[in-house]
C-alpha cells in the first residue's frame, strides 16, 4: 500500500513529536520533514557522485599502469571537489540560435529524474523515504524522463552532432529499457510485489535466500540486468550516445559551466542508482551480518560499481547497428525465455 500521508518510520518519528510540539499543522510537518530528507538525500547523491568520479579516475589510472590524481590531497581526494567548484564558476556559454526554453530545462530534467529514483530505494532497515506497492515500476517510470532530456538537449543546442546524440540516446534507452525491465520481473514472479521493502525482506536469512543464488533464473535475470543497465546508464561499451570518436561529445557538446555538470553528476547518480538497484533484487538489499544495514547495502552498491567501471576499461565501444541487434535479436528474446521459465518454477515449485 501506498504510504499515507501520516505515516512515517520510527526514524523519523522523533522530528513530527518535536514539530507537533511547537503546535505547526501537519500539513506543514510533513513539508518540513520530507523537505528535509529531500536535502539531506541530495547531499548524500552528491557526495557519492563526487567520490565516484573520483574512484574511477584511479581505476583507470591503476589499470594503465599510472598513478591517476596525487596532486591535491592525498591519493587525490579532492581533486573532484575543485573540479566541482571550478564549472560551478566557470561562464554558462550559451548558443545564440538555441531554442532557449528546452536548452535551459534539458539538465535540470535530468538531474531531476536522476534523483527521484531514490524515493523508494531502501538504503536501510528503515532508511526509506517511501515504501510504495509499485516501487520498482515507480523507478523505471521515473528514471524513463532521462532521455526525454538528452532528447531535450539534442534538439534545443541546435547542432547536429548533439541532436545525434539525443536520437541515438533514446533509441538505446527505448530498447535495452524492454530487457532490463524484464529481468526484474523475474524476480517480482517469486515476490508477488512491487515494493523495494517486499522484495528485500523475501531475501532475508542465510545468504543462500538472495536471488542471485536462485539458480537457474536468478544468475540470468542478474546477468541481463546487468548488461542492460550498463546501457541504460550509457557506459562503454554501450556510451554511443557520447562517442567522442563520432560526436565530439553528443549531446552536451553545447553546454558548459553548472548545466554541464548537471548531465555530469546525473550519470554517475543514475551508474549508482542501477546498481542500488541489483543490491536490492538480486544482493539481499541491506540484508548481512554484524554490520548496520546501511553499512551492507552500501558495501554490495559499491562492489557493483566497480563491476561496471571495470568493464569500461575492459570493452571496446560497440557499433550503433550492433548495440541495436544484440538488444533486439540476443537480449530481449534471453529475458522472455527467462521470465517464462521463472514462472514454471514458481509454478510447480522446483526452486531451491
Amino acid at each position: 500500500m501506498i504510504i499515507a500521508a501520516g505515516e512515517l518510520y520510527p526514524i523519523f518519528e522523533w522530528a513530527k513529536e518535536l514539530l507537533t510540539g511547537l503546535g505547526l499543522p501537519e500539513v506543514w510537518q510533513h513539508l518540513i520533514i520530507y523537505g528535509a530528507l529531500a536535502a539531506i538525500l541530495f547531499g548524500t547523491l552528491s557526495v557519492f557522485a563526487l567520490f565516484l568520479v573520483w574512484w574511477e579516475r584511479k581505476i583507470a589510472a591503476h589499470i594503465q599502469q599510472r598513478f591517476g590524481p596525487m596532486r591535491v590531497g592525498w591519493h587525490g581526494w579532492y581533486q573532484t571537489i575543485m573540479d566541482a567548484v571550478k564549472l560551478l564558476q566557470k561562464e554558462d556559454i550559451r548558443v545564440a540560435i538555441r531554442d532557449k526554453a528546452v536548452f535551459f530545462w534539458a539538465p535540470v530534467l535530468c538531474f531531476v529524474a536522476a534523483f527521484l529514483a531514490y524515493v523508494v530505494m531502501p538504503f536501510g532497515e528503515g532508511l526509506i523515504v517511501a515504501d510504495l506497492n509499485i516501487g520498482i515500476l515507480y523507478i523505471m517510470a521515473v528514471t524513463t524522463f532521462t532521455v526525454i532530456a538528452l532528447l531535450m538537449a539534442g534538439w534545443g543546442s541546435h547542432n547536429k552532432y548533439a541532436l545525434l546524440g539525443g536520437m541515438r540516446s533514446a533509441a538505446q534507452v527505448v530498447s535495452y529499457e524492454v530487457p532490463m525491465a524484464v529481468s526484474l520481473l523475474a524476480i517480482v514472479v517469486f515476490t508477488g510485489s512491487l515494493s523495494m521493502q517486499d522484495i528485500v525482506n523475501s531475501q532475508s536469512g542465510y545468504i543462500w535466500n538472495w536471488f542471485i543464488f536462485k539458480v537457474p533464473f536468478g544468475p540470468i535475470a542478474f546477468i541481463t540486468y546487468t548488461i542492460a543497465a550498463v546501457a541504460e546508464a550509457n557506459r562503454v561499451p554501450f556510451d554511443i550516445p557520447e562517442a567522442e570518436s563520432e560526436l565530439v561529445a553528443g549531446y552536451n557538446v553545447e553546454y558548459s559551466g553548472m548545466k554541464f555538470a548537471m548531465f555530469f553528476l546525473a550519470e554517475f547518480i543514475n551508474l549508482f542508482t542501477v546498481s542500488a538497484i541489483a543490491t536490492t533484487v538480486f544482493f539481499g538489499g541491506w540484508n548481512g551480518p554484524l554490520l548496520p544495514s546501511w553499512v551492507w547495502f552500501l558495501l554490495k552498491t559499491f562492489g557493483i560499481v566497480l563491476l561496471m567501471m571495470l568493464f569500461r576499461w575492459t570493452y571496446p565501444r560497440l557499433r550503433v547497428d550492433q548495440l541495436m541487434k544484440f538488444a533486439w535479436k540476443f537480449l530481449v528474446p534471453v529475458t522472455f525465455a527467462n521470465l517464462i521459465l521463472a514462472g514454471i518454477i514458481k509454478y510447480y515449485g522446483w526452486y531451491w
